[in-house]
């Protein structure tokens, strides 16, 4: 498990150094994936979310550990896609409010789902995320520049909750499972502000 989480994690960050170098070169579509890159991270309710993600996918372990990310990220370009053509996506804000109160919940109560239904899950709220990435792509951004921003972006906030879901583990079995269900609990109670505007 240790060596698989490794070279996942070294795969990631590999994949992420040409984008990265490309987009500081100055040529090319750099503002389309600084833009991409930084609209994942700049509001709190996609920040939750993707990290509940990871945590969610930590929980179940096992083989589940990278295709339930790896749905949503995919799921995601195909909503980023949809919202960059303009195709209406209904209750977007409510979605992805949703996605931080239901995957923050799955995270507190520890639920054990099987991958596919996990993948599912997932995939369904990454629609919301991705929607609303390409709604607000910027008139000047790239679309290809942009989405592969968001795209690495994502990533990245998946793989922080992956690790931070076996770093908690690793504190012991009792006192892991306490902390990482308390962070799923404090997400959930996030999304209840979010959905409410209270935050």
């Amino acid at each position: 498990m240790k060596s698989a989480i490794k070279s996942g994690l070294l795969a990631l960050a590999a994949a992420a150094l040409p984008a990265v170098a490309y987009a500081h070169t100055g040529i090319g579509q750099t503002s389309g994936f600084m833009h991409g890159f930084s609209h994942p991270v700049s509001g709190l309710d996609h920040i939750l979310a993707m990290v509940m993600v990871g945590v969610f996918a930590s929980q179940l372990g096992g083989r589940a550990a990278w295709p339930v990310p790896t749905t949503f990220i995919l799921v995601m370009a195909l909503g980023g896609g949809l919202g960059m053509a303009g195709v209406n996506v209904p209750f977007v804000e409510i979605g992805i409010a949703l996605s931080v109160i239901i995957l923050g919940a799955i995270v507190a109560l520890g639920v054990k789902a099987p991958t596919a239904v996990a993948m599912g899950v997932v995939g369904l709220f990454a629609i919301f995320h991705g929607h609303a990435h390409g709604m607000e792509m910027p008139e000047d951004a790239g679309g290809a520049a942009y989405a592969a921003g968001f795209m690495m972006a994502t990533a990245f906030l998946h793989a922080a909750g992956l690790g931070l879901g076996f770093l908690i583990a690793r504190i012991g079995e009792r006192q892991g499972s306490f902390a990482v269900r308390t962070a799923g609990g404090v997400a959930a109670v996030a999304g209840v502000g979010i959905l409410t505007g209270m935050i």
